[in-house]
């Protein structure tokens, strides 16, 4: 465990070696299921040599590693998250980052998760035991150790392996431009908070009383999970606070939980009685989703292209939705969005009719 500023410096000094743009491998640990800001916990780190675990908690400056990371070929697995939080914790990306998740796809493995992969391509199954873990406690268990180094320590072999297949089936520049969409795709993302993030997935069917007490009742669970420094789903989930909003819409007295200790419950009957002080004017207004245009010239455009979609897929032996997801193809033919926007160079050679 690489703990202090100058440890930091002088592994990533061996481990660069002098190259001006090493290769590594990086995986991220947080806290997002024990408190209420999520925040960088542990980073795993590996070269060819060796792989090792960096505290973020306890390391003073960790800029060497931005700078590091600002000229480095970086490989992850299901990199999404892992760039995220590199991009929160530096303001940067590193200027490639491959994803053995997305070679692993391209390459038609049904069955890609870190450890699906390791098993076929190392004959090794890794433990699952820490994958809910609270990473900002120490020490460190010797099992949360071997389990995090593990997320490390075989990427860049795996790679190799990917590569090489990629290359002897023409596809390796699909995975090049798929990786670099991906990692542009986090660096473009505007991560400032939303205000309407209280519309849940289901608040659309509320009427504007019901969608009101929806906000009401998130903020009051966001107060709550921040005074508590939990995630907010451990005050109410998302379902609970539908189910509570349809039923007060309805007209129904929400019973919370007998759980609920009596200073929660005060502030709960607080932000309520807040709400229901609110004039009518003051209540959120529905969001008005325009609906596409659906008729059978659409529908059966759309079927024809799906089977050619399939048909070039299944030839492939890959998944139809890397070649063209369906909402896509849906958005092209009723003109909202054109395939030179929104499929991949690869994607729009392989649908050259789209």
């Amino acid at each position: 465990m690489i703990e202090t500023t100058t440890d930091l410096s002088a592994h990533l000094t061996r481990s660069s070696n002098g190259n001006p743009a090493p290769v590594c491998a990086l995986d991220t640990e947080a806290d997002s299921l024990h408190r209420y800001r999520e925040s960088l916990c542990l980073i795993q780190y590996a070269d060819r040599d060796s792989c090792v675990l960096m505290d973020p908690l306890a390391i003073e400056d960790l800029s060497p590693l931005g700078d590091f990371l600002a000229r480095s070929t970086v490989w992850m697995h299901g990199a999404d998250y892992d760039m995220t939080m590199i991009k929160r914790q530096f303001g940067i990306l590193p200027p490639m980052v491959f994803d053995t998740q997305i070679g692993a796809r391209l390459l038609g493995e049904r069955r890609f998760g870190l450890g699906d992969l390791v098993l076929r391509y190392f004959d090794v199954e890794l433990s699952k035991s820490s994958q809910k873990a609270d990473w900002g406690k120490r020490p460190l268990s010797p099992r949360m150790v071997d389990y995090a180094l593990n997320d490390v320590r075989y990427l860049l072999e795996m790679g190799d392996i990917i590569v090489a297949a990629l290359r002897e089936k023409g596809r390796y520049e699909w995975f090049e431009e798929s990786c670099v969409v991906a990692r542009d795709k986090v660096r473009n993302r505007d991560e400032s908070r939303d205000e309407e993030t209280w519309r849940v997935r289901g608040s659309g069917n509320l009427d504007r009383r019901g969608l009101g007490c929806l906000r009401a009742l998130w903020q009051w669970r966001d107060g709550e999970a921040k005074s508590w420094d939990r995630p907010s789903f451990m005050v109410a989930t998302n379902k609970q606070l539908l189910e509570w909003s349809v039923g007060y819409s309805a007209g129904r007295k929400i019973e919370v939980p007998r759980h609920y200790r009596t200073e929660r419950v005060k502030r709960f009957r607080k932000a309520m009685a807040e709400f229901e002080a609110l004039a009518d004017s003051e209540w959120p207004e529905r969001v008005q989703i325009k609906r596409r245009k659906r008729d059978k010239d659409f529908e059966s455009r759309v079927a024809a292209v799906l089977k050619q979609r399939d048909a070039i897929a299944g030839d492939l032996d890959i998944e139809p939705s890397l070649v063209a997801p369906r909402m896509t193809v849906e958005a092209i033919i009723s003109s909202e969005t054109t395939s030179a926007d929104s499929l991949m160079g690869w994607q729009r050679s392989l649908m050259s009719g789209l």
